[in-house]
């Protein structure tokens, strides 16, 4: 089996071409080829046997600096690039085979961008001059503050996806082949008005990528989280992209006081249990003061 899969093994490109052929978006391929190169060099350094696929699981279970999220990523690609060696006959034997993913809790591990943060933010952006760029970044954190919308979701959109006048766009969810129809908050209309008016926006994707190597073709997502933590990290918001979706549904669930299934039309989740995750969390924060009250007539200051 060494031999076997060293000669597929022979340059880099040999490696990331595996991708090519399965069923899923460029830039979920350009994600598994950036992601695939640890298990590469793994492999490189242990060799490759029946029991590979378990012992880099091992592996990156000693990586304190990993999240579970992160190692789970890791595996998940090298499980999809080991298959897909399988499927083309490249490899004899499917070797991830009752090898479980890392269990990770249901519970969010961190919490989205609060109140206070998001005034700090559009306070920061309402002093912006009506450039171009700022029009665009406008534009873009109104699509995540007042929309919730993915990343992916949000480089995805095109200029044909959006009806001004009726107020909604088409957007095409995670995972889905289909579009589906959202209602726009009157505050992301006005920012789009002014940003397609502004940088003569007419055709093709919505907010287009500004980078030499893609110009004007979709912005990729590790592009939008660049440019969004640019801003965060000069705020001194220590949040991740994300965060602007936990803020969205966390804030619908507050107003409209648990009732989940309301929610989730706007938030487009498609289990209600993640949603119920959101409530459990919101209830246990708004249950501390009770605790805290608990142990109020104890004294032992420091």
């Amino acid at each position: 089996m060494q031999n076997e899969i060293m000669q597929t093994f022979r340059t880099n490109s040999d490696i990331k071409n595996i991708f090519e052929h399965l069923d899923i978006s460029e830039n979920t391929k350009n994600e598994y080829k950036r992601k695939i190169g640890i298990f590469i060099d793994f492999i490189n350094k242990q060799g490759f046997n029946r029991n590979s696929f378990l012992e880099f699981k091992k592996k990156l279970s000693e990586k304190v600096d990993y999240s579970v999220s992160t190692k789970n990523k890791y595996l998940i690609v090298s499980k999809v690039f080991l298959k897909e060696l399988n499927r083309q006959g490249l490899l004899s034997v499917d070797i991830t085979q009752n090898v479980k993913s890392f269990s990770q809790s249901k519970k969010h591990k961190r919490d989205g961008l609060n109140d206070d943060e998001i005034i700090k933010l559009t306070s920061y952006l309402q002093t912006l001059q009506s450039t171009k760029n700022n029009t665009r970044l406008k534009a873009i954190f109104s699509f995540l503050i007042f929309q919730g919308l993915r990343q992916c979701e949000l480089t995805r959109l095109k200029f044909q996806d959006v009806d001004l006048i009726n107020k909604t766009a088409f957007v095409k969810g995670k995972g889905q082949d289909d579009k589906e129809l959202i209602n726009l908050h009157p505050k992301t209309v006005k920012n789009i008005e002014n940003y397609l008016k502004i940088n003569y926006i007419a055709d093709g994707f919505l907010f287009p990528s500004k980078s030499n190597k893609n110009l004007n073709n979709q912005l990729t997502v590790r592009g939008l989280s660049k440019m969004i933590k640019a801003i965060l990290n000069e705020l001194n918001i220590q949040k991740n992209v994300h965060g602007f979706r936990h803020y969205f549904t966390t804030k619908l669930i507050k107003s409209y006081k648990g009732d989940l299934l309301e929610v989730a039309r706007y938030t487009r989740h498609k289990s209600l249990e993640t949603l119920q995750i959101y409530n459990d969390n919101i209830k246990f924060k708004e249950d501390l003061p009770r605790y805290y009250k608990v142990f109020g007539e104890v004294k032992l200051n420091v």
